[in-house]
Order: structure tokens, then sequence, then C-alpha cells
């Protein structure tokens, strides 16, 4: 376990998994075993959206990829890199077309074994100071690798009426859960403000769009993603990669308390 502190603020990490963010005592992160999702945050990589319909197959460059839902970042262990009192850095390493167990298997996929066809190198960074939690991820990998990246973070909600702000739409708890496990779409935002009990800002660097999902009324995921990946049919999902261009990528989100 790994806990940064600075000013009012607190944060608890597991093993890469952010599972506490306290402000002034409030906690704003979704807690394990509460109602609505057994994680609090996740990664989307190197694939947004779900792959079953395609007998989970993701066309790529180079060949084709066998991908669950969301990708298979999530099924590696991150390795801790540094820590200190305010920062602490774990990563993520795999070697194109090894094998990786599918953690939906048989319950949910009959795909036993999962692989990509490029190597990468994924870290993710949690920085906490004065300005709030900053979480920054970066892609390493050779030039023109594909990828789409998505940040899953779960936020806990404590009002029966909370809203979700991007500029002058607002988005109601009743329309994220009307739309289901596609998730509610927000493209063309960097910035969304959820309005609950606090109002917490959640801004973003290379996303460019969020979507939001839940199931249950006291939690919400507030997910900054690279591509919307309902929007087309799961045999072309390909159509939502990014490429890396200089083998090397940067994205940040960060969360902070509007006082």
């Amino acid at each position: 376990m790994v806990e940064l502190n600075f000013g009012n603020q607190a944060v608890k990490i597991d093993a890469g998994e952010l599972i506490s963010y306290v402000v002034d005592g409030h906690e704003y992160i979704h807690q394990k075993g509460s109602p609505g999702w057994r994680n609090s945050d996740t990664e989307m990589f190197p694939i947004i959206g779900p792959t079953s319909e395609a007998g989970f197959q993701v066309q790529t460059p180079k060949d084709i990829a066998i991908q669950d839902q969301h990708g298979l970042l999530r099924e590696l262990d991150y390795k801790m890199v540094s820590q200190s009192d305010t920062e602490a850095i774990f990563q993520k390493t795999y070697t194109s077309n090894t094998p990786v167990q599918n953690s939906k298997h048989p319950e949910k996929s009959n795909k036993k074994l999962l692989y990509w066809t490029y190597d990468f190198e994924f870290e993710k960074k949690f920085v906490l100071n004065e300005n709030g939690l900053q979480v920054n991820f970066t892609v390493n990998g050779e030039r023109d690798t594909p990828f789409m990246l998505g940040y899953h973070p779960a936020f806990t909600l404590v009002t029966k009426n909370p809203i979700v702000i991007a500029e002058e739409n607002a988005i109601t708890l009743p329309q994220v859960l009307a739309v289901g496990n596609r998730a509610f779409k927000v493209i063309g935002y960097e910035e969304v403000i959820l309005k609950d009990k606090n109002e917490l800002r959640i801004t973003t660097a290379g996303f460019g769009n969020f979507m939001l999902w839940t199931e249950v009324p006291n939690m919400i995921c507030i997910e900054p993603i690279t591509f919307y990946p309902y929007d087309v049919e799961q045999k072309d999902l390909h159509e939502g990669f990014q490429f890396l261009e200089t083998g090397k990528k940067e994205f940040k989100v960060a969360i902070s308390v509007i006082n």
C-alpha cells in the first residue's frame, strides 16, 4: 500500500490502483465492496470497448490481435518504479505476442489467452500537490504503434441528484443510467465537473473525450477516453486507433476539489 499526503489531501494506492482520495475528510473515490463496481480505477489499453461480436479479434497493421473488452493492460501487474511522500510511479511492460491469461475466461469469455502485436511500456504516475491529484500516463513503444487509451476511475456519490457539467451541458444520473453498458458519451471535451456534495473538477490533456458509466446511484465512472468505441461496429474497432508518432506519448488527468 502506498500513501501520499499533501496538506489536507491524502491518497492511497494499491498495486497501482487509486483506492482513495480524501480531501478535508471527504472520500471521493468509490470503495471496493460498495454496490456498483468491484474496482476503484483501471485503464483501458490498447483498445477501448467490447470485442465479443468480432470474435475477440482486433485488426492491427501487423496482424490480428486477440483482445477482450477494454484490452489486456488490466491483466498485467504494475511494478513500482519510485515513491516519495507526494509522488508514486508504476509501470507495466509487455512483449509483443506474449500470451496473457484472460480473467474473464471462462465465465464471460471463451478466450483463455490474449495477446497484442506490439511491444509497449506503460507508466502511471501519481502526483499530489497544492492543485490536487494528477494522474499522468506515458505510453512508450515503437514508432507508429497503434492504440487507444482510456482511464476508468470511479467516484462515490452521496446526494440524490448529482450532475456532470461539460461546459453548457448538464448530464444527470438518470441519463447515465438509461444508457447502460454503452456508457454516456461526452465528445470533444477536456474538462468536466462533478457536482455532488462538493464539486470535483476533472481536467485532461491528450484524451479529448469522456464517457460516463454506472448501474447504481451511489457511484459514477467519469472516464477520459481517446475514442468512443460504440460509434463503430466491433469489427471496425481499429478505426479508433491513434499512433505513436515518436515512440512516446503522454496523457494527463487532474482531479481537484472546487472550493
